[in-house]
């Protein structure tokens, strides 16, 4: 038998320019780093401007791109861009590795075409799951019809799945819904004077308020959410994009004049969440915000609005317990100010708080452990790095 140790071995990974997706990438990357692992990031050409401009993914990977079959001047609206490429993205991607042999492909989920390129290519193929494997079960047992699911159309039906809490069908993945919203996305540059703003304020008392890089907030949302921390006066750091326009909303520009709070128009978010002045974390529910939450030890006021979010929510609700959940209003699906306070109240003044604080930081000492040298993270890492190894063994000593 031969040996391929100390053998460049070359993986490559791709993502759509989301921040959902090439964040787990690159912090894939970074957790397998080892000497002899070369990591090439493939996404679309649309992105090449923006991370070439970053210095975080030149010190982790190669960048290569493809096209998206879209015009230059397209916004890029999720399902145009996720049409697109199921049209055009695997013969499109194979130009990539034509040039080019790779040991292992990485890819995720919302890139159905990439195992198939990889198969024709006689490259394994790993998937990277980007959402709570609570997600995955019921996407299968949906699908798959494993169990009776109730009717769809209405939200308040019960949901009763193996190893999950009672759900509603409220907090099912909005993808399985009749109907589901279809967003744009944007990337930005971080605010980095924010963490000077954060280093004069008190231990634990700061909300830090961020939607993600998707979703916008209505005016009215805005205006609710800042009328409530004025009224408990709560100080915020609270991330509005440009594009949103709801800075404007003059209550919240009143208390960012008076100093109670700073609006940025991105910020490092892990960097954030770990500063002692952050109390709580008022979040879409993202997965990768939901990860980044409990790995940092923040309780959270869940605010989810699609996708994955509502399931993500009751998880960090409900079965972690390091939070409460805000709910628009049942009649006119608005969200009230008094609905804010109590969410205000619950993670900061009631007897509850303190049990989601000691939950919140045992959850982060349980990912740390996972995480350290001989954790379950640490060895599963190796596991999946010695099963390329052994693959490109195969390769090498496989008579052509």
């Amino acid at each position: 038998m031969g040996s391929i140790e100390g053998q460049e071995i070359h993986v490559l990974m791709v993502a759509l320019p989301f921040q959902g997706h090439l964040n787990p990438m690159l912090k894939f990357a970074k957790h397998l780093a080892r000497t002899n692992l070369h990591f090439t990031l493939a996404t679309i050409e649309s992105a090449r401007d923006l991370l070439s401009s970053t210095d975080e993914p030149h010190s982790l990977v190669d960048l290569v791109f493809f096209s998206d079959g879209l015009p230059k001047d397209d916004p890029r609206d999720h399902e145009p861009l996720t049409e697109s490429l199921r049209k055009v993205g695997a013969n499109n991607f194979s130009k990539i590795i034509e040039g080019k042999r790779f040991d292992c492909i990485i890819s995720v989920p919302f890139t159905p075409w990439v195992p198939a390129v990889a198969a024709a290519h006689n490259i394994p193929c790993a998937i990277l799951w980007i959402e709570a494997c609570a997600g995955f079960s019921v996407y299968y047992r949906y699908y798959m019809k494993t169990n009776s699911f109730p009717d769809l159309e209405d939200p308040n039906q019960k949901v009763e799945l193996p190893g999950l809490p009672f759900l509603e069908v409220r907090d099912l993945p909005t993808l399985m819904l009749p109907s589901h919203d279809g967003k744009s996305l944007d990337m930005w540059k971080a605010d980095d004077y924010c963490m000077e703003w954060l280093d004069k304020q008190v231990r634990s008392s700061v909300f830090y308020i961020s939607f993600g890089s998707i979703l916008k907030s209505s005016e009215n949302q805005v205006e609710t959410i800042a009328t409530a921390l004025k009224n408990r006066g709560v100080p915020f750091l609270w991330v509005i994009r440009p594009k949103e326009k709801a800075e404007n909303v003059d209550v919240l520009e009143d208390m960012v004049e008076e100093g109670q709070g700073v609006v940025i128009e991105w910020g490092q978010q892990v960097k954030i969440l770990c500063h002692m002045a952050i109390s709580c974390f008022v979040t879409h529910c993202g997965w990768n915000s939901t990860i980044e939450t409990v790995v940092t030890g923040v309780p959270v006021v869940a605010y989810p609005t699609w996708f994955d979010q509502p399931l993500d929510a009751r998880l960090l609700v409900d079965v972690f317990g390091i939070g409460v959940r805000m709910k628009n209003d049942v009649v006119d699906g608005e969200l009230k100010v008094a609905e804010v306070e109590r969410c205000i109240d619950a993670v900061t003044k009631v007897t509850d708080a303190a049990d989601m604080r000691r939950r919140a930081a045992e959850l982060k000492q349980a990912t740390r452990s996972a995480m350290a040298p001989g954790g379950s993270l640490a060895r599963n890492l190796d596991l999946f790095i010695n099963d390329i190894k052994i693959v490109k063994n195969d390769v090498i000593l496989t008579p052509k």
